[in-house]
């Protein structure tokens, strides 16, 4: 298939599980009565809450075979309207009984789990602005040698997650190894997302030649978390597609993957490269 239409969500997520999981519900069906055949959820989008110690009480099993009340309800939520569904990031149990895995889960239409990619890089900041965080105080990194590939039937869709956007060498192996749409569901502070976000966003897109899908989470979470917005979709060019406004809402686009390949053609800096 050469074009598609996507979508992603924005949301204000909270520490309320079932009313974050209704609006991803609700938002959902508003993308596919739009037309889009494949959906990016944000970050955290089941769960955003200042205290870590909830992420234990919602995390998912994937390894025991487990499965929770999160993945249960968006497993029947892309069976219903027939998605490629992408949730952003939620809580996953590991090894370690303290702490969860960041995890991005692809979901075929049928329901069923396409591709697993937990969190690599983690986020412990300290920002000007007074903001305090340390994701890994709760939050174990992914293995950096993990796939993070999806296989659609557009194409390959190369997995990450929020802050990962910051270090372009995780792309640049999503693309080595077939990538072309990337996503980057996120939570990005409002501190750090009104001078970083549509720079780091379209920078990934053009030196990657890809398109770039990147669901956002907007407004105040509760305590002092307040989120950037302005989910993305930019193109191989670095053309912003749709720039979603401030609120909770959705966002769609068309993706020609033989724009993607003519850009690839005419200006083929990807076979150029030299340094491996």
């Amino acid at each position: 298939m050469l074009t598609l239409l996507a979508a992603v969500v924005q949301m204000t997520s909270t520490a309320e599980v079932e009313r974050n999981l209704d609006r991803a519900a609700q938002l959902c069906a508003r993308a596919r009565a739009r037309g889009a055949d494949l959906v990016v959820l944000p970050e955290n989008f089941a769960l955003l809450t200042p205290s870590e110690e909830e992420k234990l009480s919602y995390a998912e099993d994937l390894e025991g075979g487990g499965r929770g009340g999160i993945l249960r309800r968006m497993q029947q939520v892309a069976r219903t309207h027939g998605l490629h569904l992408f949730l952003g990031g939620l809580p996953e149990r590991g090894p370690d009984p303290t702490r969860v895995y960041n995890t991005c889960i692809y979901l075929r239409p049928d329901g069923t789990i396409g591709a697993v990619y937990r969190k690599i890089h983690l986020f412990d900041v300290d920002l000007a602005d007074g903001t305090v965080l340390r994701e890994s105080a709760r939050v174990a990194g992914g293995d950096p040698e993990q796939e993070g590939l999806a296989e659609t039937p557009w194409g390959v869709v190369g997995l990450s997650i929020c802050y990962d956007v910051r270090f372009p060498e995780l792309y640049r192996r999503l693309v080595r190894r077939g990538a072309r749409m990337l996503i980057v569901p996120s939570a990005f502070t409002l501190h750090t997302g009104k001078d970083h976000w549509h720079l780091l966003v379209r920078a990934r897109a053009i030196e990657n030649q890809c398109y770039v899908l990147a669901a956002a989470q907007q407004g105040r979470h509760g305590g002092n978390r307040t989120s950037y917005g302005h989910s993305l979709i930019v193109d191989p060019w670095g053309t912003v597609l749709v720039d979603c406004p401030d609120g909770e809402g959705v966002a769609v686009a068309e993706l020609d993957m033989g724009r993607l390949e003519r850009i690839r053609q005419e200006l083929p800096a990807l076979r150029h490269r030299r340094i491996f």
